[in-house]
């Protein structure tokens, strides 16, 4: 499993970037941290060590020599007299428990083997017989004390020097530990701010996109701030208004060449009826129903080149729609079946979605078969219209091809249909410059269910105003 793979399961690599970032800030400061205290370690308290070390060694040795040279009535309250002193210049500490003064930390032991090498090496150094072990304690005040051996006309005599502080040993943990949090405190502060000024205008970025994705067109993003963030906003500025000029342009070619075909159909049609009782009957009938057909294709082509057209949203009733349609659809003597559910009106754009709405019902009578079903329903947050036929239906692979213009089903009843393949294609396009989308349902032997989902607020976000 891969380092990404693991992250990605336990959850522990932030999703966002700014999650990502102060994540990679913190670890940085930590490893930081740790380094320069080895740094500090290796190059300032461990030569320190050494060189305090060598110090008490030579002390000792003198302590031991003026020791030996007083009477031994005078030893002890020179042994006290001393350790009043080191306490005088040891500053005070808390109260610790026994437990806790018997532990050293690490740099304690490092001076006290130091020492005990240094004293180990005196002792054999003066020949004698067996050199005294040094032995040590922390005494009441918090700091070493070094038991050192001296020999006494009556036997081995024992005393306890306080040796005073001469580098922290137990506050060193407590201000690094302090310091390493301020310090990723203040770094994490500052990457949430850098953070928060390169992600506002990544926002409006994403924001821009889904607009664009939907078919809307977005409003021009910001071109200031630092040389790449500027540069994403010129770019994606420049790349909409690209798309904006090809999709207008196709459009305006689109509606030419639909207008201009117009005019031959009619002269056709014209033609037809006035020689019909010249021409064969079911030959009439033939040229007509072509006619009636490259009219459609090229009624279509129209109502997709003006499914982009602006037009100022309203609040209305799906259902009132449906009923319109469903009246629209009787008078050319088809009887479709309404299954109208309780619904809030809904911001639309009503000339687009008819549009969009007469077309999925063309395409149910065109490939399905009757009954044709007329339904709407919705939620918390959407609303939505479908058209059901109840046809042979489409394999679920084809469903997503079937949205692109121009194209045409796979089945033998979709496929034999007369028809630009346009349906779809308009009805999706009007479904984003709502803010909503298409949903294709169908399987082989099922029909196809074409539902138009559309939020209940306006495609901005806000509910739209008659």
């Amino acid at each position: 499993m891969t380092a990404s793979a693991t992250t990605r399961r336990w959850g522990l690599w932030p999703r966002s970037l700014l999650g990502r970032n102060l994540l990679l800030m913190a670890v940085l400061i930590v490893l930081g941290q740790l380094v320069a205290a080895v740094l500090v370690r290796q190059m300032i308290f461990q030569p320190r060590v050494v060189q305090v070390a060598d110090g008490v060694a030579r002390n000792v040795a003198a302590l031991r020599a003026g020791l030996q040279a007083l009477p031994p009535a005078q030893r002890g309250a020179f042994v006290e007299a001393f350790n009043r002193q080191a306490a005088l210049a040891t500053p005070p500490v808390a109260p610790e428990s026994a437990a806790r003064r018997a532990l050293l930390s690490p740099m304690e032991r490092q001076f006290v083997l130091a020492v005990s090498r240094r004293l180990g090496a005196d002792g054999a150094a003066t020949q004698s017989p067996q050199p005294p072990q040094p032995l040590w304690r922390r005494d009441s005040t918090g700091v070493l004390a070094l038991r050192v051996m001296h020999e006494g006309a009556d036997g081995p005599e024992s005393y306890w020097l306080n040796l005073p502080s001469v580098f922290p040993t137990r506050e060193f943990t407590g201000a690094w530990l302090m310091a390493t949090l301020v310090s990723m405190l203040l770094a994490l502060l500052g990457a949430w701010w850098l953070q928060r000024h390169i992600h506002r205008p990544l926002a409006q970025v994403v924001v821009a996109a889904r607009q664009l994705a939907r078919g809307q067109t977005p409003a021009v993003l910001p071109e200031a701030g630092p040389e790449e963030i500027a540069t994403v906003g010129r770019s994606f500025n420049q790349m909409a208004q690209s798309l904006t000029a090809a999709d207008h342009e196709r459009a305006l070619m689109l509606a030419g060449v639909s207008h201009d075909l117009r005019t031959p159909l009619t002269k056709l049609r014209l033609g037809v009826e006035i020689a019909g009782a010249q021409v064969d009957a079911p030959l009439a009938a033939s040229m007509a129903r072509s006619i009636d057909e490259m009219d459609g294709i090229v009624g279509q082509f129209l109502q997709f080149a003006r499914s982009g057209e602006t037009e100022a949203p309203i609040t209305a009733s799906l259902n009132d729609l449906a009923q319109a349609v469903a009246e629209a659809q009787a008078d050319h003597g088809r009887a479709l079946l309404l299954e109208l559910g309780a619904l809030p009106d809904v911001p639309v754009r009503p000339q687009a979605l008819r549009r969009a709405l007469d077309n999925l019902v063309e395409n149910a009578w065109r490939h399905g078969t009757a009954p044709v079903v007329l339904r709407t329903g919705g939620g918390a947050q959407q609303a939505w219209i479908e058209v059901a036929d109840h046809g042979i239906g489409m394999d679920a692979n084809e469903l997503d091809h079937m949205r692109q213009p121009f194209a045409r089903g796979g089945g033998a009843a979709r496929a034999g249909a007369p028809g630009a393949g346009l349906g779809l294609a308009i009805a999706e396009r009007v479904a984003r410059a709502h803010g909503g989308a298409l949903e294709l349902h169908s399987a082989p032997g099922q029909g196809l269910r074409a539902r138009l989902v559309l939020p209940l607020a306006g495609p901005g976000g806000e509910p739209a105003t008659a």
